[in-house]
């Protein structure tokens, strides 16, 4: 294998890298690291999260920079606060035995003030976030004309957080850069643009293939009803007791509820969202960081730029809305040539989606089942047994202690001791656990699907077989099972509110999801009239409609929502 040095390195970078354990260099510093050293190429670089791309475009920044001239030789720009810190402290080890070469952060949370002193002090390179940066540049702190290098790290993800103008604007304002390193794990359009719009013939590199997943991660999927999301999710953290990992949510509130939710049940969880100070974000992610915590539920946005060794499991509680986005997600596990796992919980009307992700990343997604309440007590018992043997005893006086034990326990044999252990760690779970529901969603059998006519026996009429197929009836109330092969079962409800009342289908929608806290997976057919409407929606999820919506008011009118059948 090639070592550091063949690639061009000078000997105190090989040395500062050495004495960190740096032995051969991943597969995008071998193919960087030689063309970067040039100093006037333009590279693009794609590459997943945790392949070692920091190295890659931080060893050869240090040679290629001039310590003689204290002034902002190289500009590197981040998206997030954590990624900016994380740059810095990597190139100041690697810059160990090269003293005269100084490296400043500036990025929003902090004292702008003390980064524009560190800034006069004299640095040769920059790392920054763009809001920061253009404020900086707008006070007229920083003067980026000379220079030369300037690298865009994780571009996919600032431009899916709304950078591009930012992008280009700094571009704008570095008219004498000889060089632009571009490294990302995906290749938006939006990328594309702005490379041709700046870069002069990049050479790209493609480390795997682009937009494709870390091949040390096994995509794991659970398809369940919707509304049993948080039990699912509960159920899967139960069932890996040695878990160390993010749970990802669409929305902040989402976030903060379940985040809330597994605390009062004794988890050690906290989240990350846009609401969180500065102060506050340190927090959560210095504990996450010491495994005082050891789940962490996060939005995207808030997530992004994380970097934490060891992360065993990716949650997706759902399933980000942007396919490319599952890639940075997953991209948290399975680092640094570790194993790493990426479980997703999907409702049935996904699973199209997911399999098109599958596709994009090219691995192969396993379909598991929900693990059983018997599954998870088992899994825990042998999880503590496998702990308590391995427990270090060789520290403390346990000694001192053994007689006073041996008196207690005189009359209590060996299975006794262990069973009273087992009962005092396990005694939450098994009762939890004890009449726990199989939460995987079973496919009926074609033939066993029953429809009801609506002059069934119930009304006078007689009860009639369907065989899947969609019947729809003048008066509406009707109850359908297994729509579209989904495997959940449906309630028709009605409510009187129509057109009349202002809505759209997709207002009316968003209405009814808002009011009832429910996600629009639960949701089958809407079918809309002036006056009235009928709502389909799971079984499991349709009284907490009702209670939702039935007898509250709407623009001075009280609303009535029913079972359609019970009209």
């Amino acid at each position: 294998m090639i070592t550091f040095e063949e690639l061009g390195l000078e000997e105190r970078l090989v040395k500062a890298i050495s004495e960190l354990g740096y032995v051969n260099p991943t597969m995008i510093q071998e193919k960087a690291i030689p063309v970067l050293l040039s100093g006037t190429k333009d590279l693009i670089g794609l590459a997943q999260t945790g392949t070692g791309k920091t190295a890659a475009f931080g060893l050869p920044l240090l040679q290629v920079i001039d310590e003689k001239d204290k002034h902002p030789q190289a500009l590197v720009v981040c998206p997030t606060r954590e990624l900016c810190m994380q740059i810095v402290n990597e190139i100041e080890l690697f810059k160990k035995y090269k003293t005269g070469i100084h490296v400043v952060a500036v990025y929003g949370g902090a004292s702008i003030g003390q980064q524009i002193r560190d800034l006069k002090r004299g640095v040769q390179i920059v790392v920054a976030t763009p809001g920061r940066l253009i404020d900086l540049i707008e006070r007229k702190a920083i003067n980026l004309e000379q220079i030369k290098y300037v690298v865009l790290d994780e571009a996919d993800e600032m431009l899916n957080m709304g950078f591009q103008d930012d992008i280009e604007f700094i571009l704008q304002n570095t008219p004498k850069r000889e060089s632009t390193w571009l490294f990302s794990a995906t290749m938006p359009a939006e990328i594309r643009r702005v490379s041709k719009k700046y870069m002069k013939e990049p050479i790209e590199i493609t480390v795997g293939k682009a937009n494709t997943a870390n091949k040390n991660i096994d995509h794991q999927y659970y398809v369940a009803a919707a509304h049993q999301r948080y039990e699912v999710l509960k159920r899967l953290i139960d069932f890996n007791p040695g878990i160390y990992g993010i749970i990802f949510t669409r929305t902040k509130i989402d976030a903060q509820n379940i985040s809330e939710k597994l605390t009062r049940e004794g988890y050690d969880i906290d989240a990350l969202h846009g609401d969180l100070t500065q102060q506050q974000r340190d927090k959560v992610m210095g504990q996450f960081r010491d495994k005082s915590l050891q789940l962490l539920i996060a939005t995207d946005v808030a997530a992004r730029g994380i970097d934490v060794v060891g992360i065993t499991h990716v949650i997706n509680y759902e399933l980000p809305d942007d396919m490319e986005v599952y890639t940075h997600r997953s991209g948290r596990t399975g680092r640094a040539g570790n194993l790493g796992i990426c479980m997703s919980i999907v409702h049935s009307r996904e699973v199209g989606r997911l399999k098109q992700i599958e596709r994009m990343v090219q691995s192969q997604f396993h379909k598991l089942e929900i693990p059983s309440g018997k599954d998870v007590c088992r899994k825990q018992f042998f999880g503590f047994m496998e702990k308590l043997l391995q427990q270090d005893i060789s520290h403390g006086d346990y000694e001192t202690y053994l007689p006073m034990l041996a008196e207690k326990f005189a009359d209590v044999t060996k299975e006794e001791v262990l069973q009273r252990v087992a009962a005092t760690e396990f005694d939450r779970f098994l009762k939890y656990y004890e009449n726990a529901g199989d939460l995987n969603i079973r496919e009926v059998s074609r033939d066993r699907r029953e429809r009801f006519d609506p002059r069934d026996s119930s009304r006078g009429g007689e009860r009639t077989m369907d065989r899947g197929r969609e019947r729809t009836y003048r008066d509406g109330p009707e109850r359908s099972f297994n729509r579209d092969g989904g495997g959940g079962n449906y309630t028709r409800l009605f409510i009187n509110m129509g057109t009349k009342d202002g809505f759209y289908k997709a207002s009316f929608l968003q209405f009814v999801l808002d009011m009832s806290d429910l996600r629009k997976e639960v949701l089958g057919k809407i079918d809309m009239k002036e006056m009235n409407s009928w709502v389909e929606v799971e079984s499991g999820a349709a009284n907490q409609m009702i209670k939702a919506l039935d007898g509250k008011n709407f623009k001075g009118r009280r609303i009535r929502m029913n079972d359609a059948n019970s009209r």
